[in-house]
Formats: structure tokens, sequence, C-alpha cells
């Protein structure tokens, strides 16, 4: 892999978008690498936790669509991008782990899109996001105009996807799309300790967890506490819940395997 690195620190894998002299936009190819290393991740049994951020000034500023300008099948070809776009941020989205955006700068149009897909977002204070897609007669096609009224509510959705302002990433905590804002040279220990407090859980309870979110969204509260229920009558069969259960009684750390 080239326009993706991946590497394993400690508990997590960390996904870097590795296209720096072009603010790591994103290609066919890096789209592709994207795919391989969540493979990869979601195998490697020493990650706990997934990091996802980028080489250089940016996050990510979005598509880069010279691959498709003045092409004869310019259509086909964005439609076939974005399909494998929309399929790959999906992958993030309910990868079965953890996931935290380190967003180190530009997070613009697909760029934020990734953000929205990520379970936590730490950012560097000279960090920027928005959607960005306005300001160049375009539409979003990552899921921006989906997500992003979930993440911080339809009237401040609406201001980013019209406006195509790109906020501070202060800003951005106060609209509850930013988890925390560090300084710029701070982020990736932030991170670390974030990775640390996260691997230091049981893996099973955040999968569980991360799926019960994932699903009461779409549902009638009704529904969803009923879900909650079931999961937590199967979560009583874990070997998990036996090892906390155990560990609070003998006033020590669980040590949980994920099963």
């Amino acid at each position: 892999m080239n326009e993706v690195l991946y590497q394993v620190k400690g508990s997590a894998a960390w996904i870097t978008l590795n296209r720096p002299q072009a603010m790591n936009s994103l290609t066919p190819t890096l789209i592709k690498e994207l795919g391989e290393a969540l493979d990869r991740a979601h195998a490697d049994e020493a990650a706990r936790v997934l990091v996802v951020t980028g080489a250089g000034r940016a996050f990510c500023a979005g598509a880069d669509l010279k691959h498709i300008r003045g092409s004869r099948n310019a259509a086909q070809l964005h439609l076939k991008f974005l399909n494998s776009v929309t399929a790959t941020f999906r992958r993030v989205e309910i990868f079965p782990k953890p996931v935290i955006a380190a967003v180190n700068g530009y997070a613009l149009a697909g760029g934020l899109e990734l953000v929205l897909c990520c379970d936590l977002v730490l950012a560097a204070k000279s960090a920027k996001m928005g959607d960005a897609h306005a300001n160049y007669g375009l539409i979003p096609g990552g899921g921006s105009s989906v997500r992003l009224p979930r993440k911080i509510g339809v009237t401040r959705a609406r201001y980013l996807l019209y406006t195509g302002a790109f906020l501070p990433s202060e800003k951005l905590e106060e609209w509850g799309l930013v988890n925390e804002v560090v300084d710029d040279e701070k982020l990736v220990e932030a991170v670390e300790h974030l990775v640390e407090m996260l691997a230091d859980k049981s893996p099973l309870s955040l999968r569980r967890v991360k799926q019960l979110v994932e699903d009461g969204l779409a549902q009638p509260v009704e529904t969803a506490v009923r879900l909650e229920t079931l999961a937590s009558e199967a979560h009583m069969h874990s070997r998990d819940m036996a090892e906390g259960l155990e560990a609070f009684a003998d006033k020590r750390r669980p040590v949980f395997t994920g099963s």
C-alpha cells in the first residue's frame, strides 16, 4: 500500500491517509487501500481500537476528481467511485472495534464524511472541517447529507451543507461533532491515552454497545429498548461479563478476552 499506511502501535491499528502532497484527497486507489487496511485491522487481534488520521497538514480534503475530469465516461466513473466510497465508509461506520478519527488538519467534503463514520473524534486546535461541496457546485456523495444532521442537528447541518463553510474544531466541539480539541503537538498523545482507556474494556461489550447504538438510532424507542434487553440477556453468558463480576468481587482489574 502506498496511499494508505497501516501500523499497529500498542493496542491500536493506525490507518494514515498518505497523499500529503494532495491533502490526502480520495482516489480509487486510496479507497481500495483503505478497504485493505480495514481487513488487516479487523483480523489483527493485537489491535483493539482503530485510529484513522492523515499525513501532513490535512486529514482529508475530499475527493480528487482529476481522474474523471474531461472523460467521456465521467458520469459512470464518478458513480463507480462514489459506490466504492460509500461502501468503504460504511465499513468504517460498522467496524466491530471502536474507531477514533484523529483530525490533524483540514477535513473537508469526503474528509468530513469519513470523520462522520468514526465513533469518536479528537481534533487538533488548528483543524478545520466543513462539507465544502456547495463551494464547487457539487452535492454530497459520501453521506454527509444523511449523517451530519444526525450528529449535530438539522439546523447546524444545513448551515454547513448550504454555505460550504470551514469551521474551526473548537466550534464543532461546541456543536457535538468533536469529542475533544487538543493542542496540535498533543494530538497523538491524547489519542493514545483514549486508546488505552478503550483497550482496557471488554472488546465484546464495546462491540455489542456499538451495535446497539447503531440499531437504536433506526428504531422506535420501545423497539430499541427491547433489542437492548435481548442483547443484555445474551451478554450474561459471556466470559467477559463473568470476568468483570469476578474482578469486581476480588477488587482487581479485569482481564478481558473478548469472548
